[in-house]
């Protein structure tokens, strides 16, 4: 069976496709940025229950306070940009969503549950004792299965090729397991998300807990310590993710593409800035570089989607009716948000310098 035939027909667009590229490149890495700092606040908050010091003690429940700040973020700066996606590729995420069906709302309940853990955790603090670091860990392994989730549906999305299979198994319990780019996939973007969740911690720790020198210089420690490792190891598990690719999808970032090869020695540059600012403990800097590369790592993503779909869809060529109103009554309500946002984090920062 030819995969192309089962390709819905894209819907027309209200507006250029290129405001909803531009707006899913703005707002994903902000998703992002914020399930780093999520997943790397769990990660260390579970490591500091392994650690007998005191300073480490009082930081997985400085932690335990701001996870579930973290998680409702992620969540809502996850909105955005899967509307996008579905804006751009809803003929093709809907299909490989309805493949995976039971697995795509199963990510519902698990995380209400992993909400309301994060939410325990940190009311609960003193009340659970040395069960405290199972019930982080738990809200950790929940957040990652969610993460595994998406990462079937996304290449599944861009591989029509493993389709055909809904029809020996119609059930919506396909996942993306043959797809040798998977598990590399995955881990590459998991471990890039606690590294740069580790330097989230140390800026937090560095800031906002300054007040207990003992605390913040533990948070900056780990911090630093996770992401300089988790760093090294990302660029390790990022060559192997390279050389899985497609042929076609890799000479992309090898010159075929000038674009995609930019974005790849942009990458390579900052990585290797930011790790030796790293190892160097100079939090801010390092911040400073790695804000830029996640977005540089972003528009990478984007380019290999592109090259997977390459035979299939080409977005470019998609009718757009131009409907003005809602395009302004969007850009005009994320203004708004983005405010509101700034605002509520600047509250809480205040609150915990009071506090």
């Amino acid at each position: 069976m030819n995969p192309a035939s089962l390709i819905p027909t894209a819907d027309a667009l209200t507006a250029h496709w290129g405001w909803f590229q531009f707006l899913l490149m703005l707002t994903f890495p902000l998703h992002l940025l914020a399930m780093n700092a999520m997943l790397g606040t769990a990660l260390t908050a579970f490591i500091c229950h392994l650690r007998p010091e005191r300073p480490y003690q009082d930081l997985s429940h400085e932690l335990a306070k701001a996870l579930p700040f973290l998680v409702a973020f992620t969540i809502n700066l996850g909105v955005a940009p899967l509307l996008f996606v579905n804006v751009l590729y809803g003929h093709l995420l809907y299909t490989s969503t309805v493949l995976m069906g039971l697995f795509w709302l199963a990510v519902i309940p698990i995380l209400i549950i992993a909400y309301y853990l994060a939410y325990a955790y940190d009311f609960s603090f003193k009340k659970m004792g040395y069960s405290a670091m199972y019930a982080v860990l738990i809200v950790l392994l929940l957040l990652m299965s969610v993460g595994f989730i998406f990462s079937n549906n996304m290449t599944m999305m861009i591989s029509p090729a493993s389709w055909p299979r809904w029809f020996a198994t119609p059930g919506g319990t396909l996942l993306n397991l043959a797809d040798p780019t998977l598990l590399i996939r995955y881990l590459h973007m998991m471990t890039g998300s606690l590294a740069v969740g580790g330097l989230c911690v140390a800026f937090y720790s560095s800031t906002v807990l300054k007040h207990n020198i003992a605390v913040a210089e533990a948070g900056k420690t780990l911090g630093m310590q996770l992401f300089t490792w988790l760093t090294a190891l990302q660029v390790l598990l990022g060559t192997w993710f390279l050389m899985t690719l497609p042929t076609a999808v890799m000479k992309r970032f090898m010159g075929n593409d000038m674009l995609a090869t930019g974005l790849l020695m942009a990458g390579i540059f900052l990585a290797v800035a930011t790790l030796m600012l790293g190892f160097q403990r100079k939090v801010i800097a390092t911040l400073w570089l790695t804000i830029p590369l996640v977005y540089v790592m972003s528009f990478m993503r984007d380019s290999v989607r592109t090259g997977y779909l390459a035979p299939y869809f080409d977005m470019t060529k998609v009718p757009a009716n131009m409907q003005w109103s809602p395009l302004i009554f969007f850009l005009v309500v994320l203004v708004m948000g983005i405010v509101v946002v700034v605002w509520m984090l600047s509250k809480l920062r205040y609150i915990k310098k009071v506090s």
